[in-house]
């Protein structure tokens, strides 16, 4: 069964700067395009860091009253310090950059920008060359898929190619992206599978599985227990 990917969401028309690329046109390629941050590549389109708007601010917070500056300044990390005063993006960008393929999973893409606290993932080739970009925003097209296409993958996909269900077996109704399974299968393992596959479809948002079963095949043995032998 096939989820949806990266390369099925992501921006293949990136928007992308060189590491001698002035602040002054960072700014404008970032304010013309409607984007809040743009990679910063090499002449083979290497990634070589992303420069953000968050970035492009420390010029900003640190403007003004020099002496207002020297009090700000202190509190502030080196790094925020220097690119206040930095003018190429060589200097303003933040390296190295957090990326991800195109063949890398939605889940996983999410867990990377949470866990590296990043709103975009430019998106690499085999060979490290920059193919596309992916940000928060595209990472939630997935839920725009139509109950018809969800309930389609789980009757076709789930059911029918993986479990060998036959119709009428099982019934599956999805309204706002949320699955609910109802029938009776052979066995309680298959049960379970059907509702486990079921919240892997592109779209799900959550699943009811109320399948019922004939026959009881899960073991139920307590993680670490031994069973002594007679």
């Amino acid at each position: 069964m096939r989820t949806w990917q990266v390369g099925d969401v992501m921006t293949r028309d990136v928007a992308t700067v060189g590491e001698r690329t002035p602040y002054r046109e960072i700014v404008d390629v970032l304010v013309r395009r409607g984007i809040s941050g743009v990679p910063v590549v090499d002449g083979f389109r290497r990634v070589l860091g992303v420069v953000s708007e968050a970035d492009l601010l420390h010029k900003i917070e640190h403007s003004g009253d020099p002496e207002q500056r020297r009090i700000f300044e202190g509190r502030r990390r080196r790094s925020a310090r220097g690119k206040a005063d930095a003018l190429l993006a060589a200097d303003l960008m933040t390296a190295p950059a957090v990326t991800t393929y195109a063949e890398a999973s939605l889940p996983a893409a999410a867990r990377t920008m949470d866990r590296e606290r990043v709103k975009r993932l430019p998106v690499l080739d085999d060979l490290g060359r920059l193919v596309g970009i992916v940000t928060r925003g595209d990472l939630l097209r997935v839920h725009l898929r139509t109950d018809a296409e969800i309930r389609e993958d789980v009757v076709q996909e789930v059911l029918h190619r993986i479990l060998a269900v036959r119709d009428g077996k099982v019934t599956v109704q999805v309204r706002a992206g949320e699955v609910t399974l109802a029938g009776r299968l052979d066995r309680r393992s298959a049960a379970h599978l059907a509702g486990h596959l079921a919240t892997q479809v592109s779209g799900v948002v959550r699943v009811s599985n109320g399948i019922a079963y004939d026959v009881d095949d899960v073991a139920l043995v307590e993680p670490g227990r031994v069973t002594p032998v007679a």
